[in-house]
């Protein structure tokens, strides 16, 4: 066995967007047949692609690397020979027991190593071609739907699916997941109907609050379920006063980002606006040049001046009048 074989396993796994963990021997204590430097690569179903040992260290292996598959985060193991096969934690390290009559101790590296997250856009719009751009920028995986779209149009698109069919896509796509429809007035509601079937785990709406409003009482009327529909965030995007399509889509993956590194993603609710207080200013009425030639300003509220105003009061303006 080619201690390097691990190499073109990864590349081949990363190809199938598979997770693994890349287990390496940190030390190895005799009698063990591993040595340090020995790597393998372990799935999450339990297979195993290289050497690190024989089969006593293997059970504690392939449970640490679903644990560190599960959290993203990479952990340390002893595994030590002892008549229980207990499980402790050592600071930082887990330690395992093995009863095997082998004997030896090892110290393994389990570093996960987890496919690019999928992120749908919905929509042939300048902004979803925009999200389909940037989003590969910041470890995304893009897939592009929208009805007749071709994959020569969307470059950086991992998959572009050429249909928004509700039905079709919940079997092409893998429920959950981070969506963002971004259709611009082409098929709104057809793709809102597609991306709920999808059951996503966040799904941003790229519109006005009062466009959403409508689509999503549309939707409701539909069958859709509310609480469901309630929960589609829009307007999208965080408040950065973006204009560009470029600068939509940036705020939109500002919020996605968010979501995937575990802030709570929730549905933008319209806050009622308060009237703006009304100040009664009691001021006398003024003579002033305005900067556009000469004129008389009143005070703000005519409630508020007295009967018995003060004389007017000669101002210069910017002007110089």
């Amino acid at each position: 066995m080619n201690r390097n074989d691990w190499i073109a396993d990864a590349a081949r796994l990363q190809a199938q967007d598979r997770a693994f963990a890349l287990v390496t021997v940190l030390r190895a204590q005799a009698p063990t047949s591993a040595k340090a430097g020995d790597k393998a690569l372990v799935t999450a179903d339990g297979q195993i692609h290289g050497w690190i040992g024989g089969g006593c260290a293997q059970p504690a292996v392939v449970k640490t690397v679903r644990q560190a598959l599960a959290s993203g985060q990479p952990q340390s193991i002893r595994i030590a020979p002892t008549d229980e096969t207990a499980e402790r934690t050592l600071g930082d390290v887990l330690e395992f027991g093995m009863a095997c009559h082998s004997g030896g101790t090892l110290e393994l590296f389990i570093d996960p190593v987890l496919p690019a997250p999928q992120l749908v856009v919905f929509g042939d719009s300048p902004v979803a071609r925009a999200l389909t751009g940037l989003a590969p920028r910041i470890g995304l995986q893009t897939v592009l739907v929208a009805e007749g779209a071709q994959a020569g149009d969307f470059p950086d698109a991992a998959r572009v699916i050429g249909s928004d069919s509700a039905d079709a896509l919940a079997q092409a796509l893998p429920a959950g997941g981070l969506v963002v429809v971004a259709t611009q007035g082409r098929r709104d509601l057809q793709a809102l109907r597609a991306a709920l079937a999808l059951q996503p785990q966040a799904l941003w709406f790229v519109a006005s609050e009062r466009k959403a409003g409508v689509l999503r009482e549309s939707l409701v009327s539909a069958g859709e379920e509310p609480a469901r529909v309630a929960a589609i965030v829009s307007p999208a995007g965080e408040p950065i006063g973006a204009q560009t399509p470029e600068e939509i889509a940036l705020a939109v993956l500002a919020t996605v980002v968010a979501a995937r590194r575990g802030r709570p993603v929730r549905a933008t609710t319209p806050v009622a606006e308060k009237p703006a207080p009304k100040f009664k200013l009691d001021l006398p009425p003024m003579a002033m040049g305005s900067c556009c030639g000469g004129g008389t300003a009143k005070a703000a509220d005519a409630e508020s001046v007295p009967e018995a105003a003060p004389p007017v009061v000669a101002v210069k303006s910017c002007c110089g009048s």
